[in-house]
């Protein structure tokens, strides 16, 4: 095969009469002239190739490059679109139809696209969603008695106030009944509630359950204005079982004590298992809806409105941030319905409270340590015959509730006896050592009638 062969076609034979003629001589590599460096034919000298031939195709390359570049481009968009929807949109008449009329301007979409509608979905709906629930919160203030001991371990009381949370969850015939934490009113001596118009009432306690640390409170209806009858809700309760990681959820309560503020979150954790102060456990829905002091008793709502757990600052913690707590709804809700049940107590007379029949010591931090025993009210005695006695009550046990009022202290036992009658029967829980471990025992005690000289 040779190379620089050239081929000409443009000049004329001037010996063949001028009839055009192609040159097919060929010239191998090596010195001018070929022929193993003998001098080139005479008269038919060499063509070069004109230079605007090599322009034309690199231009002819050129355009089909940018077309090309083009092409794959306008495909690249077009993907692009089609995978945010917009395509979708085109296809679908969301641009102007030229068979409309032309000044009519292109009608928008039913739906954004999908990531945008999922936010504007739910920054709309934390608004309307608020408007609707808020008439179900309440504030709750707590003037509380607190048992402390001196350094010689005598103990005193002290007068306190805490802030906390609740919702409105159903409504008797002479009562509208609300939902809590038992350590937002355990104590108390007295509580008031703030409805959303601002007005207050007078609360009283209808039953604790402090294992789920849940409390239900009650107001009567006749200490209500028409106007507030008419401003507040009854809340909605949804199934916290239904719920995923990620779900979003809104966050209302009294934080701090200044009224209601709204926080928003999502899901963060399902069935997080807690240990709580009192060193039992509990399971929780964790979230990183902002959840502050005075939020306890609140509600944590799903998007719908509906509560789905009952916000607990109890068992927050200040190293951390973004992490709240919540009793699952589904878990509260049959407690909350038998709460709901009892009945409602009102401080008795001095000559109509109830009486045990037992003599009291607290217990103290070195029994405690020394004996592994649990906080309560530490029976010192029980006198023969009493309700005390009949009930089964033994020397040395420890009581720890009082109809599911946690009890730390003889001092909280007596305040919490103010509230029962004579002749009601009340569930009392100790714990007693059985071959040297302390077991529970819940205990029917009929109360008897109150001595004469006996607090």
């Amino acid at each position: 095969m040779y190379e620089n062969e050239i081929y000409s076609n443009s000049e004329t034979n001037t010996s063949g009469g001028g009839s055009p003629y192609f040159d097919y001589t060929t010239y191998p590599t090596g010195t001018p002239g070929g022929n193993g460096g003998g001098a080139a034919p005479q008269g038919k000298k060499p063509r070069e190739k004109k230079p605007g031939g090599g322009l034309f195709r690199k231009v002819i390359l050129s355009v089909s490059l940018g077309l090309c570049f083009g092409l794959f481009a306008g495909l690249g968009f077009y993907a692009v679109q089609l995978g945010t929807g917009q395509a979708a949109q085109t296809e679908s008449g969301n641009a102007q139809d030229p068979g409309n009329d032309p000044e009519k301007p292109a009608s928008l979409p039913d739906s954004s696209p999908v990531i945008s509608n999922q936010i504007t979905y739910v920054k709309n709906d934390i608004k309307d969603v608020v408007k609707e629930v808020m008439p179900a919160m309440v504030s709750i203030i707590n003037n509380y008695t607190s048992v402390s001991r001196d350094l010689w371990g005598q103990t005193y009381s002290v007068p306190g106030v805490g802030s906390g949370s609740g919702i409105i969850v159903g409504e008797t015939e002479e009562e509208l009944l609300l939902v809590t934490n038992n350590h937002v009113v355990e104590n108390a001596t007295s509580l008031e509630v703030t409805f959303i118009d601002g007005s207050t009432a007078e609360a009283s306690i209808k039953g604790q359950d402090s294992d789920m640390d849940l409390a239900v409170i009650s107001v009567p209806l006749g200490n209500l204005s028409d106007e507030t009858r008419n401003a507040i809700t009854i809340a909605t309760l949804g199934d916290s079982d239904a719920l995923e990681l990620g779900d979003p959820v809104i966050a209302i309560g009294n934080a701090l004590g200044y009224g209601q503020s709204v926080t928003d979150g999502i899901i963060s954790a399902l069935n997080r298992v807690i240990e709580l102060e009192d060193g039992s456990r509990g399971t929780f829905i964790q979230t990183n809806a902002a959840i502050n002091p005075g939020n306890s008793g609140g509600a944590l709502l799903n998007i719908k409105g509906e509560v789905i757990g009952i916000n607990s600052n109890k068992i927050g913690d200040t190293k951390v941030e973004g992490m709240g707590y919540a009793i699952p709804i589904s878990a509260a809700s049959p407690i909350i319905a038998e709460l709901m049940e009892r009945q409602t107590r009102v401080k008795v007379a001095d000559n109509e409270m109830g009486y045990m029949g037992i003599t009291m010591q607290n217990i103290t931090d070195q029994y405690a340590e020394l004996f592994n025993a649990p906080q309560g009210a530490l029976v010192y005695s029980v006198e023969k015959g009493s309700a005390a006695d009949q009930a089964g009550i033994l020397q040395r046990d420890i009581i720890v509730k009082l109809d599911g009022q946690r009890i730390y202290s003889r001092e909280e036992l007596k305040s919490a006896l103010q509230y029962y009658r004579a002749g009601e029967t009340v569930t009392v829980t100790v714990q007693r050592v059985v071959n040297g471990e302390y077991e529970t025992f819940d205990l029917e005690v009929i109360l008897g009638v109150r001595p004469d000289g006996i607090e």
